[in-house]
């Protein structure tokens, strides 16, 4: 039921909008909406799904190691996740994580990592982690604590890293450390750590509104060889945010395909809800609500996808991704609760489609940059050539 007519825009090439349709026809038919109780496996299962039907090829850069280009494809991811979104919330997780656990390698990988790593992520054979975050350092990345020091040929992870997506069942983890090399964050580095490498422990796993597979990563004495270091010692936060430049605008992404599909289960409740003599769509009131969703959703699409094609030609979408993600998690936020508002008694009933969205949604407003880090990027940016 969803409004297709975006895809039409200028920002797409037909090659874009052959991907969006045969991937909805493809989600349509192998993706379920209910996941059961075990989250892990259903997620392994999803990496498994997507990895074998050739989606996960997008999420790696580089022909040679299994993508789909030689570079990643801002524009395809997006819409990938827009279109897996709308049908499913692990799904999008499941995809959005191979590209982000993975994306330091794919940017800033050596040949060897990246023959290593990026082929078997790419047919849903290795599942990747991006571990950034800690108990003290989330958006404030240079107060990072964890801490790398080099023993000879190998780097000795101490420290904590947590809020980990994929933390639990992740086969490797691209992990941030503080390594020396200056003050802040110009003293970071960027390492390749394997699943059950000795001094690596899942300290706890996390619940969280929308299950996910999320966990507190602990590392004592954890020794990695210096040839897993992604980039150059001391570049780790560059890495970090050459990959988030490349993600974040996808979140934006992801929030558009909850909102849509918000929208299209709004649109059928209205027109099917009997009320007095009537349908709940004939009320002024609701026909406000909706053209408010469909005007929130295009203004949250129109930055999404601009940001999505100027990173595509090569330019700094910096301030243009904190826009989008800005807009489209929040607007999705509005449109949700006003479809669940539409839905009344039954919007609010567990596992009912718009009270899915309304759990799946809030975790964007804070992830890869919370919107009040994003209001700082966009301010920051502004203010930098004023005299």
């Amino acid at each position: 039921m969803s409004d297709k007519n975006y895809l039409a825009w200028p920002f797409f090439e037909e090659r874009h909008r052959t991907l969006a349709q045969a991937l909805d026809a493809w989600a349509a038919q192998h993706i379920s909406q209910s996941h059961g109780s075990d989250v892990d496996a259903q997620c392994k299962s999803l990496v498994r799904q997507l990895g074998a039907a050739g989606w996960l090829r997008h999420a790696v850069g580089g022909r040679a190691y299994g993508g789909t280009a030689d570079a990643i494809d801002t524009r395809a991811i997006c819409l990938i996740r827009e279109t897996l979104a709308r049908h499913s919330g692990l799904a999008d997780f499941a995809f959005a994580m191979q590209g982000l656990g993975s994306g330091a390698i794919s940017l800033d990988g050596t040949a060897a990592q990246r023959q290593n790593y990026l082929s078997r992520v790419a047919r849903g054979d290795a599942i990747s982690a991006f571990a950034l975050s800690e108990p003290d350092a989330g958006s404030d990345v240079a107060a990072m604590a964890c801490a790398a020091h080099i023993d000879g040929d190998h780097a000795v992870l101490n420290g904590e890293k947590t809020w980990i997506s994929n933390g639990g069942i992740a086969d490797f983890y691209v992990v941030f450390a503080r390594s020396g090399e200056a003050p802040g964050s110009r003293g970071l580095s960027a390492f390749i750590v394997e699943a059950g490498t000795p001094g690596l422990e899942i300290a706890e796993r996390i619940d969280v509104i929308a299950p996910h597979p999320l966990a507190r990563l602990r590392f004592t004495d954890c020794r990695v060889p210096l040839t897993q270091r992604v980039g150059a010692p001391g570049e780790g936060f560059k890495v970090a945010m050459r990959t988030l430049d490349v993600f974040r605008t996808s979140v934006a992404a992801a929030s558009l395909g909850f909102a849509r599909r918000a929208l299209d289960e709004a649109l059928h409740r209205a027109t099917t809800r009997k009320m007095f003599k009537g349908v709940l769509a004939d009320f002024q009131l609701t026909q406000a609500k909706l053209a408010q969703m469909a005007t929130t959703i295009d203004s949250a699409a129109l930055l999404t996808y601009r940001a999505a094609w100027q990173r595509d030609q090569g330019r700094n979408v910096t301030r243009e991704a904190a826009m989008a993600k800005l807009a489209a998690t929040e607007g999705a936020q509005q449109v949700i609760d006003a479809a669940v508002q539409i839905f009344g008694g039954l919007g609010v009933v567990s596992e009912q489609p718009v009270e899915r969205l309304y759990r799946e949604i809030r975790s964007l407003r804070i992830y890869e940059g919370a919107t009040e880090v994003q209001q700082l990027i966009i301010a920051r940016d502004l203010l930098k050539d004023v005299a």
